[in-house]
């Protein structure tokens, strides 16, 4: 496996996808009960946007650089963004914007005493330095082992209520396949667990057969949202999107105000768009869209 994150750490499928489980894991941390997270692609977890890496691509000046700058996070930014830039920020606490969170350290941040969390990264450089990263801390476990293996072997967590959030580099072929067997196989473990799955915007004939299937699951509730941030091109990243099964209550209206407002500060010339459908059952609860 070739993918490193450190080229695209902080970029604008980032963007969407941190400020999304930020809001998730603080909506499982407000209820008193003890949650468990599964994240089945770990990465390094946390990135230095002053390395070789980060400024060869320059990927994240495009994302979170548009929304933090030398003073922070962008004042006018939606009340719904402000935990997500505010774990940025609290990396960076002399001003200015060297470190970016991976999705490890947003979760570590999230945890309680009595919550806990489970990572797998196969990459063993990857996976040290995600230990360097994560610290000593009995809350977490990390492991090498196929992401989607741990969907198998990990579900259900014995707290029974968290979230999975499964991320692949969509470096292979038939990764849509994949998504759509592990979801299957995760629901049937855990019916009642959140299950975040983020996209490319890229690949619409897989993306339209992964529908098709997770249709076929008759899943109760999901929140399929997506950011695009210039025009669609055949095989080009143009944006990203994430489809949630059992998204916690009032998801759905926090996003509906961040997607407008970054697609319109994340849009690279004409074609930044955003959409949200929430549905429960065969039932469409919420269906908006709009352009930057």
């Amino acid at each position: 496996m070739n993918y490193r994150h450190a080229f695209h750490a902080g970029n604008h499928c980032d963007v969407l996808k941190h400020a999304a489980l930020v809001l998730v894991l603080g909506r499982l941390a407000a209820k008193e009960k003890s949650f468990s997270v599964l994240d089945v692609h770990g990465g390094r977890g946390l990135y230095d946007l002053h390395a070789e890496a980060a400024r060869r691509s320059g990927e994240h000046e495009a994302g979170i650089g548009r929304i933090f700058g030398e003073t922070g996070p962008a004042r006018n930014a939606p009340a719904a963004l402000r935990p997500y830039l505010d774990a940025v920020a609290r990396l960076n606490p002399f001003g200015g914007l060297r470190w970016y969170p991976g999705s490890p350290l947003l979760i570590q941040g999230a945890l309680r005493e009595g919550d806990g969390a489970k990572f797998t990264e196969l990459h063993p450089e990857e996976r040290a330095t995600l230990a360097a990263a994560l610290g000593r801390d009995r809350r977490i476990k990390i492991f090498q082992r196929d992401a989607y293996e741990a969907v198998r072997a990990f579900l259900p967590p014995v707290e029974r209520r968290g979230l999975v959030l499964i991320d692949p580099p969509f470096e292979k072929s038939g990764e849509y396949d994949r998504l759509a067997a592990a979801l299957a196989d995760g629901m049937k473990r855990f019916a009642n667990g959140v299950f975040m799955i983020w996209r490319p915007v890229k690949d619409e004939a897989g993306w339209r057969g992964f529908l098709e299937k997770a249709d076929a699951l008759g899943l109760q509730k999901t929140l399929v949202v997506e950011l695009g941030v210039t025009v669609p091109v055949r095989d080009k990243l143009t944006g990203s999107g994430l489809f949630i099964v059992n998204p916690p209550f009032g998801l759905g209206a926090d996003l509906s105000q961040i997607l407008p407002w970054l697609a319109m500060r994340l849009a690279v010339g004409p074609g930044g768009r955003w959409s949200l459908t929430e549905c429960e059952g065969s039932n469409i609860l919420t269906d908006a869209k709009g352009a930057a």
